[in-house]
């Protein structure tokens, strides 16, 4: 019996970890934590927004952050127009 359910966010995360691990030598890992941040931060603040219509209120909203907040990491990652 196949198991036909999607992989959890965890999973997914969990997986491209253990992939890039094994792909980079250790002597050329520093930072992971901010570097993994960023990585999963803009991609998905622009998911959001695009679902959100570009609605930077309900965007806030969907993410639990302060409308300021959301602003202030858009411009970081230049995700404004």
């Amino acid at each position: 019996m196949s198991d036909n359910k999607p992989q959890t966010l965890k999973q997914c995360v969990n997986e491209a970890l253990e992939d890039y691990l094994n792909q980079v030598e250790p002597e050329h890992i520093s930072d992971l934590y901010t570097m993994v941040l960023a990585e999963v931060e803009a991609p998905m603040l622009a998911v959001v927004m695009k679902h959100a219509r570009s609605n930077q209120s309900k965007a806030a909203s969907m993410l639990g952050l302060n409308r300021g907040t959301l602003r202030k990491k858009l411009r970081q990652y230049r995700l404004l127009d």
